[in-house]
């Protein structure tokens, strides 16, 4: 998907911080079926259940579901391959990806570098483990 196309289906997801089942089957053209179905298959959909047990969708997990099917429909990936490319996606380190989109660090990458507070911290941290065990 270009940029540009890829920003249109962006555009098209309303401002809303939780969706259910059928706006997001609605949003992406599949039936609710098949988006239960793609949450066992697909480890990174995992929607949230209101208390009478309603899927809600959050805007990432919208994102998600657009990518899966872009993945399935267009380019054609079997579910293995699918889940194999978002998992690598959601592996690779910051830094700018090939269209020179910043990607999000790992935890680790971003407190590599230490410095005095983060020691201090760290030795605090240890300190209070020490004493509940």
């Amino acid at each position: 998907m270009s940029d540009a196309a890829e920003e249109t289906a962006v555009q098209e997801i309303p401002d809303k911080l939780y969706f259910r089942i059928g706006e997001v089957s609605h949003l992406a053209g599949v039936k609710p079926y098949v988006l239960r179905f793609w949450e066992n298959e697909f480890p990174s959909l995992m929607p949230r259940k209101s208390g009478a047990g309603q899927r809600l969708y959050r805007r990432k997990d919208v994102e998600t579901v657009l990518e899966i099917k872009r993945l399935l429909y267009e380019k054609r990936y079997t579910i293995e391959g699918a889940r194999k490319f978002l998992d690598s996606r959601s592996r690779t380190p910051t830094g700018e990806d090939a269209q020179g989109k910043r990607r999000p660090r790992g935890q680790a990458e971003l407190f590599r570098t230490g410095g005095p507070a983060l020691d201090a911290i760290r030795t605090e941290l240890r300190a209070i483990l020490e004493l509940l065990r």
